[in-house]
C-alpha cells in the first residue's frame, strides 16, 4: 500500500492510498448493499456488498429451467427412434459443455475487462485529484474549485468530476464539470455516506478516510461512480466513468461466444449423427435379415466384423438362424414324408376300395334276394365302403392342398344355376329355400364352387335341421355383409394345417396340368369378364347353433365337437375341403351363430379370380367328394 502523500507546506495529509482492494477498503458493513444491472443479459452487479467490489454474476435462469426441460424431453424421447435419441443425448451433453464453457469464458472475460477499467480509472483519478487539490488553499473559492474539477477530467479517462468544498466565508461551493450527469443528488447515498464517515484511526487503519467506489445505472448505460474526500480538510471528490464502451465490448463478446455455442451444436449434431449411423448400421443389418428371415429366407446370414457387443449379437443371430434352418429342413422332411405316406396310402387303397364298391353294388341291387338276417350287413357294409371311399378322396385332395398342386379350372358361372343344381343333384330342393338373385355371373371354378356349396348345404342340413335358407348376393369389395357377420364371434376357417393360406398359393403358375388335359379358360381374352366386387353365399340352418367353445375349430380336420361322438357319417374333412377351395378363388369362410338362433356359413368369393388364379389351370384330380358333399363334424 502506498503512503499517504504530505501537503506541501501545510503538513497535512491530502489522500490516503486509493488501492480499493487493500485492507479495510471497503464499505462500512452497516451500510446498505446496491444492486444494479450491468449487462442485458441480467447478470447483476454487486454495487457496494461487504467488500466494495461487485459480486460474482448470478447463474442464469435458463440453468435452473434446464432439468426440467431435460425431463420433457426425456418424456418425449421415449416415442422416438433410437437414432434420435443417440443424436439428441449428444447433442444436449455437447450444448451443456458448449455452454458451460462460454459462460466461464464470458464471467472471466467480464472480471478482467472490468476490473482493468476500473483500476485504471480509480488509479488515475486519485491521483488527479491529489495533484489537483495540492495547489488548493485550505478553503479554496467555488471558481478554483471548478478550475480544478476541470483538471481533474481533462485526463485519459474521460470521466466527470464533482468536487465539493467550504469557501472562506463557511459556505458550501459545489463545483462538476458535468451538471446534467454529475450532481451531488446523482452519487448514490451510500456511497457519500461511505466518503463522509470518519474512522478512527490505529494500528490497522492509517487513514480517517478512503477511496471508495461502486457501480450504477443511469438510464439504460453503466457508470462507474467513485469518492474520496482529501484528509486534512480538503475538498471531497466524485468521479463518473461510462462502461458503455465496456459494456459494448462484452456484448460482442457474448454474441461471439453464442454463434460459437450454436456452431458447436451444429457440429456436435453432426458428428453425433455420424456416430449414430456408424452404431447402428449393425443394428440396421440385424433387423432387415431378421425381417427376411420372417419372411422364410432361413439362408440369411450376418457378415460378423469386430469383438464388441454387436459382433456377439450378430453371431448369435447366425448361429439361431443355422438351427432354425436345420429345425425347419427337419420338420419340412418330416412334412413332405407325411404327405407322401397320405398320398401313397389312398392311392394304394383306391384299387381294391374300387373293387369291394362294385361288389358292395352288386350286394346291394341284390338285397331284396338276400336272407332277412344277412340284409341288415350288407347295407352296412356299403354305407361303410361309401364312407371309406369318400374318406380315400379327400384324403387325397387334402394331400394336393398341403402340396400346393390343387389348381383353378375357372369359367364364367351363373351362381344361381349353380347352387340349384347342387341342390337338386343331392334331392335337397324340399329341404332347402334358395334365395338368389338372377343374373350373377361370376368367374369361378364350378366344380369347386359345388364342392363348398355341397359341404356347406349337408352339413346345415346333417346338424342343423331345415329349413335351411341359402341367400346369394353381390357387394362391393369393401361392403359389409349382413346376418351371417351378426350375432356370434364370426371365425375365419383357416385352421387346415399346412393349407394354402391365401391366392397367393393359387396364383403359383404351372407349365403342365396334372392330367395332360388343354389349358383353361386363361386363353380368352379379358374383355366379357365379370367386373369386382364379392359374391356372398350365406347357408343359414335353424338349428340349436354352434357352441362358441367350437366355432375356433369348426374348420379344423377331423375336429369333433363332442368326443362322445366318435363316429359320423362325415368324414370330418368336408368344411376344411370347403375352406380351402374358397382360399384357392382368394376367398374365404365364416362361421358365426345368427341372434335368432342357427348357425350360418358364409362365403365371400371374389367376382373374378381370374387374376388370382393366374389366368386359371387345369386341375389334376377330383376336388373332393362332388357327388355328396364331405360334411364336417360339430
Amino acid at each position: 500500500m502506498c503512503a499517504a502523500a504530505a501537503r506541501e507546506g501545510g503538513g497535512r495529509t491530502v489522500l490516503a492510498d486509493a488501492d480499493p482492494y487493500g485492507p479495510r477498503r471497503r464499505l462500512p458493513a452497516g451500510l446498505p448493499a446496491v444492486r444494479e444491472r450491468f449487462t442485458e443479459s441480467g447478470t447483476a452487479d454487486g454495487a457496494g456488498g461487504a467488500d466494495g467490489r461487485n459480486e460474482a454474476p448470478k447463474a442464469p435462469a435458463g440453468g435452473r429451467r434446464a432439468p426440467r426441460l431435460l425431463r420433457r424431453a426425456s418424456g418425449l424421447l421415449r416415442w422416438t427412434s433410437l437414432r434420435l435419441r443417440l443424436v439428441v443425448v449428444f447433442a444436449l451433453v455437447a450444448l451443456t459443455a458448449a455452454v458451460s464453457a462460454s459462460g466461464i469464458a464470458y464471467w472471466l472475460n467480464r472480471n478482467t475487462v472490468l476490473d482493468r477499467t476500473q483500476n485504471a480509472v480509480l488509479k488515475d483519478f486519485r491521483k488527479s485529484l491529489e495533484d489537483s487539490t495540492r495547489s488548493l488553499p485550505l478553503h479554496p473559492r467555488c471558481a478554483e474549485l471548478q478550475d480544478a474539477a476541470r483538471q481533474i477530467a481533462g485526463g485519459p479517462q474521460n470521466y466527470a468530476v464533482l468536487l465539493i468544498g467550504v469557501d472562506r466565508e463557511g459556505k458550501d461551493c459545489a463545483a462538476t464539470t458535468d451538471k446534467d450527469l454529475l450532481t451531488l443528488k446523482s452519487v448514490p447515498a451510500s456511497l457519500r455516506t461511505a466518503v463522509n464517515e470518519v474512522r478512527p484511526v490505529d494500528e490497522s487503519n492509517r487513514y480517517e478516510h478512503h477511496l471508495y467506489w461502486q457501480r450504477k445505472e443511469v438510464g439504460d448505460a453503466p457508470y462507474l461512480v467513485a469518492g474520496a474526500k482529501v484528509i486534512g480538510g480538503g475538498p471531497t471528490g466524485y468521479m463518473m466513468k461510462s462502461l458503455a464502451t465496456e459494456r459494448q465490448d462484452l456484448n460482442s463478446l457474448a454474441w461471439s461466444l453464442g454463434i460459437a455455442t450454436a456452431l458447436a451444436l451444429v457440429g456436435s449434431a453432426l458428428l453425433a449423427q455420424a456416430a449414430a449411423t456408424t452404431v447402428l448400421r449393425p443394428v440396421q443389418r440385424l433387423g432387415h435379415a431378421a425381417r427376411q428371415l420372417g419372411e422364410g429366407r432361413l439362408d440369411t446370414r450376418l457378415r460378423v466384423t469386430g469383438t464388441d457387443e454387436l459382433a456377439d449379437l450378430s453371431r448369435t443371430f447366425n448361429r439361431t438362424a443355422e438351427r432354425l434352418e436345420k429345425r425347419v429342413e427337419e420338420l419340412s422332411g418330416r412334412e413332405a414324408a407325411s404327405r407322401r405316406f397320405v398320398a401313397d396310402m389312398s392311392h394304394e387303397l383306391r384299387t381294391p376300395l374300387t373293387a369291394i364298391t362294385a361288389v358292395s353294388e352288386v350286394l346291394e341291387e341284390e338285397a331284396d334276394s338276400l336272407d332277412p338276417m344277412i340284409a341288415p350287413a350288407v347295407q352296412l357294409v356299403v354305407s361303410e365302403t361309401r364312407r371309406l371311399n369318400d374318406l380315400v378322396e379327400n384324403l387325397m385332395e387334402v394331400t394336393r392342398f398341403d402340396a400346393g398342386t390343387a389348381r383353378l379350372v375357372l369359367d364364367d358361372v351363373d351362381v344361381a344355376d349353380q347352387v340349384t343344381a347342387c341342390i337338386d343333384a343331392r334331392a335337397w330342393l324340399d329341404a332347402v329355400d334358395l334365395d338368389a338373385d338372377r343374373g350373377i355371373v361370376a368367374r369361378l371354378d364350378p366344380r369347386r364352387l359345388d364342392v363348398i356349396l355341397a359341404n356347406l348345404i349337408g352339413n346345415a342340413l346333417k346338424h342343423g335341421g331345415s329349413p335351411v335358407r341359402v341367400s346369394v348376393h353381390t357387394e362391393d369389395a369393401a361392403g359389409d355383409g349382413e346376418g351371417g357377420r351378426t350375432g356370434g364371434s364370426a371365425v375365419t376357417g383357416g385352421a387346415g394345417a399346412g393349407g394354402p393360406a391365401g391366392p397367393e398359393t393359387a396364383g403359383e403358375p404351372e407349365a403342365d396340368s396334372g392330367d395332360g388335359g388343354p389349358e383353361g379358360p386363361e386363353q380368352e381374352a379379358d374383355e366379357g369378364r365379370p367386373g369386382g366386387g364379392e359374391l356372398v353365399i350365406r347357408v343359414r340352418d335353424h338349428g340349436p347353433g354352434i357352441p362358441e367353445e367350437v366355432l375356433p375349430h369348426v374348420f379344423d380336420r377331423f375336429y369333433k365337437a363332442s368326443a362322445s361322438r366318435p363316429r359320423s357319417e362325415g368324414s370330418g374333412l368336408g368344411l376344411s375341403i370347403a375352406l380351402e377351395n374358397a382360399h384357392i378363388h382368394g376367398g374365404e369362410i365364416t362361421a358365426a351363430n345368427h341372434p335368432e338362433g342357427g348357425a350360418v356359413f358364409t362365403l365371400r368369393l371374389p367376382m373374378d379370380a381370374f387374376r388370382l388364379a393366374g389366368g386359371g389351370r387345369r386341375d389334376d384330380g377330383p376336388a373332393g367328394a362332388a357327388g355328396e358333399g364331405t360334411e364336417g363334424e360339430r
